[in-house]
């Protein structure tokens, strides 16, 4: 047995339950408890309501009683601590930073994979200072060693739970390049130091953990996590695993962006509800043991046979509701409670299934794939040998207001002072600004839209403005803010009219393959608020040289104009990713032309800014559809039109993207049709070498390329040519 998924039987023992009838039922009838309570709560919650992440409420008034008279030595109010915490204050990393808060104790801890840096593009600075102004007492653990259980120890025992990450990337992509080849530099690490996180961390810290406190819950959240709740396609072991939840010994995943989620969850358990008990909560997944599965269908079978029976029967004379007939009208609620759920949630092909038949992988895929809408999503039920996990449906979009309050936390913008070395990460986005969340883009090897959504979240403009006023008042600011809006930068303040009633589409794409007309393209928000940026005094430069999405900026040619003008500092870097129309289909990219328009108009708006600046494209090898003659076709491309570029990376296979599920599938999960992969390593590194077709070192590589498409001519002094022919070797 692996060591990364091994658990003591100790361990095991500890979280299982002794089989009860009593129980069972209780159980069953727990999944649609205080259903009308709950939906009755959430009408009345506003959206907009005060300042701060709230708790979305689910248990209803007992639960808030309860918690009022539970664990009387540590209630505390849960009042916003923002107003009271210094900024330069971080969240505690060793006994002596606890000891001088005057704590006695932690509630949470935080355990990642990466250093801790105290900045809001930092998922687990952002979760631990959530949870901070919920009024709960946080600590941090990073990069623990793992050969052993002591290092997570080192805060003692959380009196509510664990919260483990791998970092802001899959511990995979951290540690290994796409060759999976040992990376040289981990830029989450101080130093850039490598090796200090373990494959697979998530599970690795998880077992650990349970080791060191059996009895501690743990909750699983990021990337890592998020993107692994179901059988999943692991690019490093070439196969199909569990879901992560069943690999790790957790309780539960927070998937997507867990503000609400993870304060809920806090709140709970301070109430002393069990963890094994909460199910109910939005943008989470849990377990089911197998056998209340299984009871479970069964009372929904009974349910409908019943139904069916009444049917067939109401003509007939109703039946004398004797004492003895309400123990069957309990069973009948029960079974009826049955059945809800399973309307409420779909059940997609097993792990079983999906790990022996390709088909059914791409068929799960393409099932758990029209869920992820908050709006109209249903639950996902995947059975597993030894376990059944369920994931609720997905969280609502955050508000601007409760947006801007998590932006406007007391982060101090530093890595944390223990660290004797920089960490990269944190010197690429410490002048940055971050204006929203999600992304309409539907570009299938992305995995941001399983993340963080396909419905923009904005912030308003003054929240942005008194961030950036911040970072002018920082002693090393040097007046240049050096990115406005992140990897979807001029998405900032757009939306569909759609989305408020049954959020973004699933079956078809917003962009892809023209524009929807639903879609509001004005960049009117974003101008706005770059122009009051650019006025502050104290900003001499305001730069988004990356994340522009080009075929929307062709709709405002004012903001292209703008762009141009003031916000590029030289070099602009877009995404075309290809140059052939057979991958930018499989892609869900923009076609070449929308390319060749927007550098065409890129053009001439420098000129009549009176600039020299230039593009520089990202592309990628190696993409499911893309064949040697597809990336033969590319380097011909750019041999023509120039954009010869070092920016290439080969396709990385992560899960839960639809490039990913092609990847091991070889089919479309949507159409059916079959797709080619280059799945040969000798084969990917020539697709590669293509695009590097100048580099001597790859001379071998593109000549056994092209005499393998029958593409020779491309080889000699010609001009469109693009290597020369092989010297005769020297006798």
């Amino acid at each position: 047995m692996d060591r990364d998924t091994t658990v003591s039987k100790k361990n095991k023992n500890s979280s299982s339950e002794k089989p009860n009838k009593e129980r069972s039922s209780r159980k069953i009838g727990f999944f649609i408890s205080k259903r009308d309570e709950i939906r009755k709560k959430a009408k009345k919650a506003k959206s907009a309501a005060k300042p701060g992440i709230r708790s979305e409420n689910l248990r209803g008034e007992k639960t808030e009683k309860k918690a009022e008279t539970k664990h009387r030595n540590g209630k505390r109010k849960e009042k916003s601590l923002s107003s009271r915490i210094p900024a330069s204050k971080f969240l505690p990393m060793s006994p002596e930073e606890v000891k001088a808060r005057g704590w006695q104790e932690l509630d949470i801890i935080l355990v990642s994979g990466d250093a801790y840096v105290d900045h809001s593009s930092f998922g687990t600075a952002i979760i631990g200072r959530i949870l901070e102004d919920a009024g709960f007492r946080v600590g941090i653990i990073t990069q623990p060693r793992w050969d052993s259980p002591e290092d997570f120890k080192r805060l003692g025992k959380p009196r509510l739970f664990f919260s483990v990450s791998a970092g802001n990337t899959d511990s995979m992509v951290s540690n290994l390049t796409p060759g999976l080849r040992p990376r040289n530099k981990d830029a989450y690490s101080p130093g850039g130091k490598t090796g200090l996180r373990p494959n697979r961390a998530v599970i690795i810290y998880s077992n650990r953990i349970k080791e060191a406190f059996p009895e501690v819950p743990i909750v699983l959240g990021g990337i890592e996590a998020s993107l692994r709740r179901f059988a999943h396609y692991d690019y490093l072991s070439d196969k199909v695993r569990q879901s992560i939840l069943a690999d790790a010994p957790a309780d539960l995943i927070v998937y997507g962006m867990g503000e609400l989620q993870i304060v809920e969850i806090a709140k709970r358990l301070q109430a002393g509800e069990d963890i094994r008990n909460i199910r109910d909560i939005p943008g989470t997944v849990w377990k089911m043991e197998v056998k209340a599965w299984k009871e479970l269908k069964e009372r929904a079978q009974k349910s409908d046979e019943r139904s069916n029976k009444q049917e067939q029967e109401q003509k007939k004379l109703k039946q004398d509701k004797s004492e003895q007939d309400k123990p069957e009208q309990k069973d009948g609620k029960i079974a009826d409670d049955a059945a809800e759920f399973l309307k409420e949630n779909i059940e997609i092909p097993s792990f079983s299934e999906v790990s022996q038949d390709k088909a059914a992988f791409a068929k799960a895929f393409r099932m758990y794939f029209m869920e992820q809408n908050p709006v109209t999503g249903k639950g996902v039920i995947q059975p597993h040998p030894k376990t059944v996990i369920v994931q609720n449906r997905p969280m609502r979009v955050l508000t601007e207001t409760e947006l801007d309050h998590v932006y406007e936390l007391p982060f101090t913008g530093e890595a944390h002072p223990s660290y004797s070395e920089p960490v990269t990460a944190l010197e690429m986005v410490k002048f940055s600004l971050t204006t929203h969340r999600g992304c309409f883009g539907g570009c299938a090897f992305c995995a941001i839209t399983q993340h963080q959504g396909r419905m923009i979240a904005s912030r308003s403009i003054e929240s942005v403005l008194r961030e950036a006023k911040k970072l002018t008042e920082k002693p090393d600011f040097k007046g240049i803010i050096n990115g406005v809006g992140g990897p979807s930068a001029n998405m900032y303040g757009m939306e569909c009219k759609t989305w408020g009633k049954k959020g973004a589409c699933l079956d078809k794409s917003c962009l892809y393959p023209r524009i929807c007309p639903a879609l509001d393209t004005s960049h009117k928000k974003l101008l706005e608020l770059l122009r009051r940026l650019r006025d502050l005094p104290g900003v001499k430069k305001v730069f988004t040289g990356y994340g522009v999405r080009y075929d929307l900026a062709l709709k405002d040619e004012e903001y292209l104009e703008e762009l141009c003008a003031y916000h590029i500092s030289g070099q602009l870097r877009i995404a075309p990713e290809h140059f052939s129309r057979q991958v930018t289909n499989a892609m869900c990219k923009p076609e070449r032309e929308v390319y060749e328009k927007f550098t065409q108009k890129f053009k001439v708006l420098n000129k009549k800014c009176g600039k020299e600046q230039y593009i520089v494209n990202y592309l990628m090898s190696g993409h499911p559809g893309c064949t040697l003659e597809d990336m033969i076709e590319m380097a011909e491309y750019v041999r023509d039109h120039g954009g010869y570029t070092e920016q290439v990376q080969d396709f990385t296979p992560t899960p839960m993207t639809v490039s990913t599920c092609m990847y091991y599938t070889g089919l479309d999960p949507f159409t059916g049709k079959k797709i080619y992969v280059a799945k040969n390593k000798k084969e990917k590194a020539m697709q590669r070498a293509l695009m590097h077709y100048r580099n001597p070192a790859n001379y071998e590589l593109v000549y056994e390329a092209l005499e393998k498409a029958g593409r020779l001519d491309l080889v000699g002094n010609a001009h469109k040519c693009l290597i020369r022919r092989k010297e005769k070797q020297q006798r």
